[in-house]
């Protein structure tokens, strides 16, 4: 990896982890991680529609946008206390996860769709 590629993700995650503090500070956690979900489910589909859209954009664009500023725009780790939290509420842990992994695999999926869809030609 050359140092652009690096400085690439270094600002895309400085991005995405703003975006995701914003995301937290405007959504209220009460009994259930709405914020960890919202990030995870808009990032899902936009790295869906990254791949989608652009598979031969340049080692930057790509190191930017899906490794630095989605990646850290999403949160597994986040998910997996999330879960732990809702572990004596089984009726909101199993929503939560099954809306959070099967909504990000339909959104990827989506995502990658409607990226090809408007794709940019080499």
């Amino acid at each position: 990896m050359n140092a652009q590629v690096r400085v690439a993700v270094l600002l895309g995650g400085v991005v995405g982890t703003g975006l995701r503090a914003a995301v937290a500070a405007l959504v209220p956690v009460a009994t259930f991680p709405l914020a960890t979900l919202l990030v995870n489910l808009v990032g899902a589909f936009g790295l869906g529609f990254l791949a989608g859209s652009r598979p031969d954009a340049p080692p930057r664009l790509r190191a930017f946008l899906g490794t630095g500023l989605l990646g850290s725009f999403t949160t597994f780790s986040a998910l997996a206390v999330d879960v732990v939290a809702l572990g004596d509420r089984a009726g909101l842990l199993v929503v939560y996860a099954l809306a959070s992994i099967a909504g990000g695999l339909a959104l990827a999926r989506l995502g990658r769709s409607r990226g090809a869809a408007t794709a940019v030609a080499p």
